[in-house]
């Protein structure tokens, strides 16, 4: 093995406390720090169960190493999380895994690199205050069903308050 292709194994090794730090600044981002890899948040993990790509303590793991480049974009296994807290449920260190996956989608929204369906669907909920479309077909199967309208929201405080950011 060369002098030169140490160095390289060696660089892509090395932990990324830069990451570590913008991860830090993200609410509840800071959380992996107290992961110690128990593997508790997988056992009853449905994502886990369902998909051999996606695993909490992976993800926590990649975090605490600083793998931005595998967890800050559009196809990363952090969009397989169901948000469903059940690994922030069995965490003996109360590290909250879910949340630091949520700070994760969050910083690839921040940055540009969440997956086209996200903007999307925020684009939807600032039109609407509702998650999906409502179409001409979605209102005539509504009062099929002897259902209201779909109700309107106020979506200009909605846009008030995410102005703050």
């Amino acid at each position: 093995m060369s002098d030169n292709t140490k160095v390289q194994e060696t660089e892509k090794h090395q932990v990324n406390f830069a990451f570590r730090e913008k991860l830090n600044s993200i609410a509840e981002g800071f959380r992996h720090n107290y992961c110690y890899q128990c593997g508790a948040c997988v056992a009853d993990c449905p994502a886990a169960y369902y998909s051999e790509s996606f695993n909490p303590r992976l993800i926590l793991l990649k975090a605490i190493l600083g793998f931005e480049d595998e967890l800050v974009r559009p196809d990363s296994e952090i969009w397989d999380c169901t948000n469903c807290y059940t690994c922030s449920e069995r965490c003996p260190q109360d590290v909250r895994p879910v949340d630091v996956i949520i700070a994760l989608k969050n910083l690839c929204v921040k940055e540009g690199k969440a997956p086209p369906l996200v903007r999307t669907i925020s684009d939807t909920v600032l039109d609407s205050g509702i998650t999906t479309k409502v179409t001409s077909l979605t209102e005539r199967r509504r009062q099929e069903l002897g259902l209201p309208p779909v109700k309107s929201y106020p979506v200009e405080d909605l846009k008030t308050m995410l102005e703050g950011d």
